[in-house]
Parts: C-alpha cells; structure tokens; sequence
C-alpha cells in the first residue's frame, strides 16, 4: 500500500515537472516574441517621431528664408503703483501697542488668487540621443554651480551674416542630428536644477554665451534653438547687423519694450526700443514662458557675509544670517511682471517664492529658538516685531531709482528694505515656521499684511473665503497684531491670497 502511495506521488510530481517546463517554454518563447515585436515597435517609433521633428524644423527652415517685415517695439508697461507715493514707516508707541484692542472689520473689495501654470512647456516632438555622435563635454558655470552639456566635437556653427538665407542655413545646420544629446543634456539640467522658465532662459544664454564667447549671433542663434526645440515660444529678429532672440512671456512684464502679435506678446533679450526685421516663423504647440518661481533651483551654495537682525521689543529674536550670493545674479535678472491683468498679483509671485534650503536650515532653527514656547499670538508677535525694527527702511526710489520688489532672501542681504519687501518676508515667515495662512493686503503706496490665526484674536481683521484674518503691519514699526497704520483706508481693502 505504502509502496502504491510513493508511485503515485512519483508520477504526480514527474507530470507537474513536466508542465512547469512547458509553461516555461512557452513564456520564453512569448518573451522573446514580445520582446522582437516591442524591439521593432520603439524602433518604429522612434523613426516616427525622428521623421515628424525633420519635417517640422524643414518647414521653420522654409519659412525662415521668407522675407523678414519690419517691425515698432512699443513702450514698455508702467507699474500702475508706481506713480503712488510710497508710504513712510510709522511708529506706534509702546503704550498704543499693548493697549486693548476693538475688533473692526476690514471690508474686502477684491481677492486676487493667481491661477497656477499648467506645468513647463515640452518639445513638439520627443528629442532622441545620438549615440553615434562624438562628443565633447563642454563645461560652463550658472549661478555659480559647475554644469557641462554635450557638444559636437566637430561643431560649426557659422553665420555668415543675418539675412534670411544665411540665418536658415545656420537653424537648419543646427537642426540635424549634432545637436540633440546637447539639448537632451539641457532639458535633465532643467528638471535636475528645479529650473524655472527664466532660470532655465538664462541658463541658455550663459551656455550660448561661454560657447561663442565673441560671436554674439551664434550665441543669440544657439539659445533661440534650444529654447525652442524645448517647446517656447520664441522669433527671430535683426537690426543693424546683429541677431536678437524674442521670448513670448503669458504675464505682462513691466517697463521692457515688446513686440505685439495677436494675443502675443514678445520681449527682446536685449531691451532695447525702435524698430527690427521679425522672422515670423514658429513651431505648433510653442508655448509662452512663465515667471512663476515655485521651486528653489538647486544651485551650489555660497555664503554671503554675515548679517545679524535684533527685534528691538524681544532681545531674544536675535539671528545670524546669510544669503546664497550664487542665486542673486537671478534675482537681479528677474522681470517684474503681472498675471491675468492684475498689477498685485506680482507680490505674490515674490511671496511664493521659497527660501533656500541652506538658508531654512540656517535661519529657522535660530528663530525657532527665539518662539519657543509661545502661542500662535505670541509667536507671530514676536516675528512682526522682528521684521519691523530688525531692518532698515528704505524707498526703493532711492535706493534702486526704481520700483523694486525683493524675494524673500534679498531683504535678508540687503541693507534696506520697503513695505513690500517686509510683508513678503513676513507672510513667508509665518507660513514656513508656524504652518498659518496668509494674506497680503494692498493700499495704494503700501502693502501689509493678514495672518489667519486657529486661536482667538482681537484687532481689525478680514473675512476671506470663510476665514477670519488678523490684520499684521511690518511696517507699523512696534505695533501689535491687530493694528492698522494711520492714514490706510481702512473701510476696504485689496487682497492677494498666497
């Protein structure tokens, strides 16, 4: 019996070897048919999308050799602020800033909530590497940080001069195969470097620039392909003799001159007003520039010197800082611009911006030190406090001889700051330490404040989207949450949600 048991357990697991080695079969053998049609298929696709970028770019290239028109740069757009006159700081004295405080409502007139982007522009056709090129590593330095991109070793980029023939030549050299591991290179550095669209423009530039160090066409013509074939929106233009890239931007940039084409607005490299030769060529799907700023770039870090800020009322408040001097060159190249229309929604693109990593590390455990402890009240008291007597107050006027609005790390490195460069620091402030939402508040020539608070607090305050915000001044040098600066309407206000 026991004997007839191993038998048939024998032959059970001979029939089960033998099945599993037919599945086995069967699974390689479809594996490897799979794998030759899915080879083939890439394959095929990859020529596909080769094919539709050759005919798109030979169409550009036809089109670039059409007569150039010639075109008027209009006056660049004023800041409607900027004929109102800045508000000086007030002080409020140290009896008025303890005593109690009535609750009045701040009537809101209008919110202003920015619409976000829609994610960075992308080729109009997917960009193959050239694994058959040779290359060289090209190595170039932006904002301070190391970066190298692939480059032809044989490269020959030459425009002979900037007619309509020679620069299609020059576009149509650039659009063979040479160039495509240098502008997959480009795009990993835009995505690995958190690159916004006017960081990753710039970068572009100084590429172009360390490239063709004294041949600022090739410099200019280099850029314009690589921002395009990354899916801007960019023209051609000429005059007297020299090449200038135009970028579409989706917001209105203040005081640059600009080029209108329909709903399109396009701003010159160069900034410079009169009249220039446009090549009206494009690619489908080209999509305008953002100046929205919602990721730190990830650039090398270098200290600027060390500044130290005392809050006047809490000694304690007392911090060591200092700025990354590599990301300064972009703040100074930063345009000041607005979406939608709507001159206040600038601030917010300031707000919104986030401080550097080594920054937060640096600064936010010393004031952290400082609000140990306290209640919301007492910890956003002492932060207002810190940000009205710890900087110096300056019109930008005087300092810029212009309107200048500051990211949140310049009023950290700079002497001098204004009204907005205080509220932009302060909402940043209170948002990353203490997790509590903010609101700008517009007046005309000045710009405050409002903290939404989870506990109970007095003082003039503003109802928003069903919360209730706390009117703060950094500007209303010593004067407590809850209090607004003499000679501000009061009644109503402008608000921008961040």
């Amino acid at each position: 019996m026991v004997n007839r048991i191993k038998c048939r357990f024998v032959i059970v697991l001979l029939l089960f070897s033998v099945v599993a080695q037919s599945q086995n079969a069967f699974n390689g053998t479809r594996q490897s048919v799979g794998s030759k049609k899915g080879t083939a298929f890439n394959k095929n696709r990859v020529n596909d999308f080769n094919a539709h970028r050759q005919s798109l770019n030979a169409e550009y290239v036809k089109k670039t050799r059409e007569k150039w028109n010639t075109f008027n740069s209009l006056r660049g757009i004023i800041s409607p602020d900027k004929d109102s006159k800045p508000v000086f700081p007030v002080v409020m004295s140290e009896e008025d800033a303890v005593r109690d405080k009535r609750d009045k409502e701040v009537v809101v007139e209008g919110i202003i909530k920015p619409l976000h982007d829609r994610g960075v522009p992308k080729p109009f056709a997917p960009i193959q590497e050239n694994i058959r090129e040779h290359t060289d590593d090209f190595k170039f330095s932006y904002l301070g940080t190391s970066l190298s991109v692939r480059v032809p070793i044989k490269q020959s980029l030459h425009l002979s001069s900037t007619l309509e023939d020679a620069v299609a030549d020059a576009w149509e050299y650039l659009c063979g195969d040479y160039y495509n591991n240098m502008i997959v290179d480009c795009l990993k550095l835009r995505s690995g470097l958190n690159l916004c669209d006017w960081a990753y423009l710039m970068m572009l530039k100084t590429l172009g620039e360390t490239l063709y160090p004294n041949r600022s066409n090739e410099a200019v013509l280099l850029t314009a392909y690589i921002f395009s074939q990354s899916g801007y929106k960019i023209r051609l233009g000429e005059r007297n003799g020299r090449l200038e890239m135009l970028y579409a931007s989706k917001h209105k940039v203040y005081e640059k001159p600009y080029f209108e084409f329909g709903d399109d607005r396009f701003y010159s490299m160069s900034d410079e007003i009169g009249e220039m030769r446009i090549n009206a060529a494009q690619y489908p799907q080209e999509r305008s520039l953002s100046l929205w700023v919602e990721k730190e770039p990830q650039i090398t870090y270098s200290a600027t010197q060390d500044r130290t800020l005392v809050s006047k009322r809490y000694p304690s408040m007392s911090v060591i800082v200092s700025a990354n001097k590599n990301i300064l060159p972009f703040y100074n190249s930063y345009p000041s611009s607005e979406v939608g229309g709507n001159f206040m929604t600038r601030w917010a693109m300031y707000a919104n911006m986030p401080i550097s990593k080594e920054l937060r590390e640096n600064l936010y455990p010393q004031l952290k030190q400082g609000i140990a402890g306290c209640t919301q009240l007492q910890s956003v008291e002492r932060l207002l406090n810190w940000v009205q007597t710890a900087f110096v107050y300056e019109y930008d006027d005087t300092v810029w001889g212009t309107d200048r609005s500051f990211f949140p790390e310049e009023t950290l490195y700079y002497p001098y700051c204004d009204c907005e460069d205080r509220s932009i620091l302060f909402t940043r402030l209170v948002r990353d330490l203490l997790g509590l939402k903010c609101l700008l508040i517009y007046y005309p020539g000045h710009l405050a404040t409002a903290v939404c608070f989870e506990e109970s607090v007095n003082g003039d305050y503003l109802n928003v989207n069903g919360n209730r915000y706390v009117v703060c001044d950094p500007t209303y040098i010593g004067a407590s949450v809850g209090h607004t600066m003499p000679d501000m309407d009061n009644e109503t206000a402008k608000v921008i949600v961040l």
